[in-house]
């Protein structure tokens, strides 16, 4: 991991950055969808906590519906290219392993993903989601590659 130049980001946060920066979050059930534009080397991530924002308050990027496509918006705004963006997606693990299928965030974080860099036309080039372990993730901007960690898996409850 690169240390000293990595900006850590937290839920709700999208951060753009050139090269030789580095960018790193820590995942759940939240998800983190890595942009990068080879061509000027830039670089960005998001960290999201739930899929939808459902209209009440602020449309906060803690929302993946927000946090996506904003990440795309300043990609853009810094010179990236949509032709020449790939996608890396990280996260959405089931962290309580007793939970209902209707109630996996972290199902519903990857597929909003799936779907919304699918919508933008952004390939998707690596991933590493669900599971139920967490992840700690860092975004070299000068090669454009993810280095990920596994963080230690919770213990199996029930049955």
């Amino acid at each position: 991991m690169i240390e000293g130049c990595s900006t850590f980001i937290h839920v709700g946060q999208i951060h753009v950055d050139r090269s030789p920066a580095a960018i790193s979050t820590v995942l759940g059930s939240c998800v983190a969808v890595c942009l990068y534009d080879s061509g000027i080397q830039l670089g960005g991530m998001n960290h999201y906590l739930l899929p939808f924002w459902n209209g009440n308050g602020l449309q906060s990027p803690k929302f993946g519906n927000i946090s996506i496509p904003k990440l795309i918006e300043s990609m853009l705004d810094n010179g990236a290219s949509i032709r020449r963006m790939e996608a890396k997606v990280f996260g959405g693990a089931s962290m309580n392993q007793n939970v209902s299928e209707a109630m996996m965030i972290g199902k519903k974080n990857i597929l909003v993903a799936r779907e919304i860099l699918e919508e933008y036309k952004i390939k998707v080039v690596a991933q590493d989601v669900g599971g139920y372990s967490g992840r700690k993730i860092q975004l070299n901007l000068e090669y454009g590659k993810v280095l990920m960690k596994y963080s230690s898996s919770p213990t199996k409850q029930g049955n």
